[in-house]
């Protein structure tokens, strides 16, 4: 009851990123749904929907990515001191996130399973939209699996929140922390994520290498025909499991650039702030450059004329929708990381025009990296597989 209070009691602000949450699940249990019927459909293949299920792990993990986000920023700081006074601490916070966030996903599900029926034409006194084969219309689906699919959202993001807020409450980096401009000694270390992620890409891109010249049985992509084979997609993975674990260590050496080669004193600042706020952007700017990645190579490979099938669209709108949604997250629990830098910053005389430009600097050098990393993996990504 107290997670349904807070979440009814929050300004509408603070709803938006909940309700792209819902919007999200609701996309990946559609998705769930719809392999559900492919197997329905062709009942005389052997693991029909198989590919179309592990698809689905994609937008499945953008979605969880993007709850655990939400998670960690929400409630605020004033909301989340209070629920440790009253005794919710380091346990009591990650029930409530876990909480919140199946209540989130549970209502995505409720509506997937709405148009779902609706697509059919199963509601009744509401005509079919004529979806056809897309919803195996005019077929029993079986009952059982349709709800098991749908529990599997609202469960591994409830068990992913938990999790993640187990392993830092109680610690300083469970949220936000103010930004010391202030102190004296070196800059930090550059996370050794940075070292595992580029071997993690090269590796990715070795194995897509090596299977494209293997022949295999090919990965069909949803509703959009055959795809590359095991391999190639194997790769794909871990390039992309690569440029997230290497999003940390490139925001802070974007902010060591900046910072570098005597700065004034906008450039110093925005090189300090975005090597303090490396940590909390560098994961989803990560998820966003592997996204962004995928449909770079995608669109370098097939041609932007390829005709992809409704699911393929919609995975890949519910993929980038969460990268997305993840970083302006991100950003806004930055904000608040700064207020006290601000503060101070005022105090000192420092005028708001000198914080915008900081704060353009800031976007305007995460852009300058990040922009030809992604494009160069991705076009490296296509090159073994380009016609």
């Amino acid at each position: 009851m107290l997670a349904l209070r807070l979440m009814r009691g929050a300004r509408p602000l603070a709803q938006l990123p909940r309700l792209l949450v819902v919007a999200a699940a609701a996309g990946v249990g559609f998705l769930l749904l719809c392999a559900l019927s492919y197997a329905v459909a062709h009942p005389g293949v052997s693991g029909a929907a198989l590919p179309r299920l592990l698809w689905c792990l994609v937008p499945l993990a953008a979605t969880v990515q993007l709850a655990v986000i939400v998670a960690r920023t929400d409630p605020g700081p004033r909301t989340r001191a209070a629920l440790e006074v009253v005794g919710l601490g380091s346990a009591g916070l990650p029930v409530l996130a876990a909480v919140q966030a199946a209540v989130c996903t549970l209502l995505g599900s409720a509506l997937a399973l709405l148009v779902y029926l609706h697509l059919r034409g199963d509601v009744p006194g509401v005509p079919s939209a004529g979806a056809g084969e897309l919803v195996a219309a005019g077929r029993p689906v079986p009952v059982a699996a349709a709800l098991t699919l749908l529990l599997v959202v609202p469960m591994v993001t409830a068990a992913a929140c938990a999790l993640a807020l187990h392993r830092t409450a109680g610690h300083r980096s469970a949220r936000p922390q103010p930004v010391a401009l202030d102190r004296a000694g070196p800059p930090p270390p550059v996370p050794a994520s940075l070292s595992y992620g580029t071997a993690l890409v090269g590796l990715g891109i070795a194995l897509e290498t090596y299977a494209a010249r293997v022949d295999g049985t090919p990965v069909p992509l949803p509703g959009a025909g055959a795809g590359p084979g095991p391999g190639v997609v194997a790769g794909w993975l871990l390039t992309a499991v690569g440029l997230v674990l290497a999003g940390p260590g490139l925001t802070q050496l974007a902010g060591r650039l900046l910072a570098a080669f005597r700065p004034g004193a906008v450039r110093l600042l925005a090189g300090r702030v975005l090597q303090e706020e490396a940590p909390c952007l560098g994961p989803p700017l990560g998820v966003l450059c592997a996204t962004a990645c995928g449909v770079i190579a995608a669109v370098h490979l097939y041609g932007p004329g390829r005709p992809f099938g409704p699911l393929t669209v919609l995975g890949v709108a519910v993929v980038l929708a969460c990268a997305v949604t993840g970083v302006l997250t991100a950003l806004a629990a930055a904000r608040g990381m700064l207020a006290p830098a601000r503060a101070a910053l005022a105090q000192l005389g420092a005028t708001r025009e000198l914080m915008r430009r900081a704060a353009v600097l800031r976007a305007g050098a995460v852009l300058a990296l990040l922009a030809p990393v992604t494009w160069g993996v991705a076009v490296l990504a296509a090159l073994p597989l380009g016609r």
